[in-house]
């Protein structure tokens, strides 16, 4: 089952991360893709939220990974943009941190389901101009989004059902296909 939501505005994007920092358990894999500007960071900003972090949340775009505390749960918030090799991830050793933190990996796709079969892949689509190829500071910044939830695993299914709940009861607009 994949669950759609809508996210109009960047805060129901944060709220939307905010539902899943709220639900999230110590080991929980949360991945993230999109396009350029599509709302992953911002997604994790949301996250952090929930997780009680404090501080700014930014993409760990060079530095690749970052870990963030929060009072509920910690938070590693992971960019693999730029790796290239599954000896790259294996040099981060998320391994060690996976079990007892939330992870949360933008660019994942192809590159980190080995760490968990258990996930949540979140599919941000920004539609509001990307068939025109406008560049991503182009575009407006509330320009709405859809986000297909997937979920892998008997621990993904959980969280995709809480957030489909939550959602549902927020009355924010969402189906499933």
């Amino acid at each position: 089952m994949i669950l759609s939501l809508e996210a109009p505005t960047v805060a129901d994007i944060q709220n939307i991360g905010a539902v899943i920092a709220r639900n999230a358990q110590p080991g929980d894999l949360v991945m993230l893709t999109g396009p350029l500007g599509a709302g992953k960071t911002t997604m994790t900003q949301g996250i952090a939220r929930g997780l009680g972090v404090k501080g700014a949340v930014s993409s760990p775009t060079f530095v690749i990974a970052q870990i963030h505390h929060g009072t509920q749960l910690d938070l590693v918030h992971v960019d693999a943009y730029r790796l290239t090799s599954i000896e790259e991830l294996d040099a981060l050793d998320l391994d060690a941190s996976l079990e007892e933190s939330l992870t949360v990996v933008e660019w994942g796709a192809g590159k980190v389901e080995v760490l968990s079969e258990d996930r949540l892949e979140l599919f941000i689509e920004r539609p509001q101009g990307a068939d025109l190829g406008l560049e991503p500071e182009d575009l407006f910044v509330d320009a709405p989004r859809v986000i297909k939830v997937h979920a892998h695993g008997h621990r993904g299914q959980e969280l995709q059902q809480i957030l489909a709940a939550e959602i549902a009861d927020a009355s924010w607009e969402s189906t499933t296909e």
